[in-house]
């Protein structure tokens, strides 16, 4: 089992340095997949209402055989429940559904700026974790000028960001601007779809030089430029290589390196954050 160190959030509660990805992980298989993830050292499992899988999650948490305090279970608000009242309500069904009695973390998953009710979304997860439903909130797909209005509105930081990186994407100014924040940013997609740059030469490459797979090498990249990996895998031998990161360190070179395959339309069926909108 791989022991996965944890980092310190804004908020002071521990967070693992990566996690486990639950896009499309369902149903029975799923639930193996989850526990399987857990076997090999997972600690942060990271779903989401729109997932459609939070009650397969629950069920892997607590069978598991995991004590619930060291785990880091993470779900999403959907865009249709961004009134104050119903994002108060909709964390109360989750929990429900997962059958916990808190969240370590609950993010809302878009900022969806054409409604023009995150603020009033971000209000109600303040209220919720003073009520003890959530130890750490945050947001998913903000943009810089998201974040700061939240902030001026409430006073209250977002713990996590979890936004849209990977080799194609890079974000070096956005990553920037969460730090100045204080805000821990996490990956979604951090290898990226369809694998394309885990075949790059300068992976390979560089993988080549300490003897790991490219998406060991691409999930280090995010490790040391201080990214939290949000890692989505089914398959238990790639869960464990996924892993198996720690005895190693890229230069500033290999990092730079691979930060060069940015490209200017690298966002994964282009999202934008301020233009994207959830189909409900």
């Amino acid at each position: 089992m791989v022991n996965i160190p944890t980092l310190t959030l804004n908020d002071g509660h521990p967070l693992p340095v990566m996690g486990l990805g639950t896009y499309q992980i369902r149903g029975g298989a799923g639930r193996q997949q989850i526990l399987a993830a857990i076997k090999s050292g997972y600690r942060l499992i990271d779903s989401a209402t729109n997932y459609d899988n939070e009650g397969i999650v629950g069920e892997a948490i607590r069978q598991s055989g995991v004590p619930r305090s060291e785990l880091f279970i993470t779900s999403k608000l959907p865009g249709k429940y961004h009134g104050y009242d119903d994002t108060l309500m909709a964390i109360q069904e989750s929990l429900a559904r997962m059958g916990l009695d808190y969240f370590d973390l609950f993010i809302i998953h878009w900022p969806l700026p054409k409604r023009d009710k995150y603020v009033e979304a971000w209000q109600a997860l303040v209220t919720a974790q003073k009520l003890g439903l959530i130890r750490s909130i945050g947001v998913s797909n903000f943009e810089p000028e998201h974040l700061d209005r939240i902030i001026d509105a409430t006073g209250v930081k977002p713990a996590v960001n979890q936004i849209e990186i990977h080799p194609y994407w890079v974000q070096t100014d956005n990553i920037q601007a969460n730090i100045d924040r204080g805000i821990t940013v996490e990956a979604w997609s951090p290898l990226g779809r369809g694998g394309g740059a885990m075949r790059e030469p300068v992976v390979q490459a560089i993988a080549d030089k300490y003897g790991k797979t490219p998406s060991q090498i691409i999930t280090r990249w995010h490790i040391d430029r201080g990214i939290v990996p949000i890692l989505r895998s089914t398959n238990p031998v790639h869960q464990r290589d996924n892993a198996t990161i720690f005895d190693f360190k890229l230069t500033a070179e290999e990092i730079d390196t691979i930060n060069q395959l940015n490209r200017a339309d690298g966002r994964i069926d282009g999202q934008d954050p301020n233009e994207y909108e959830e189909f409900e």
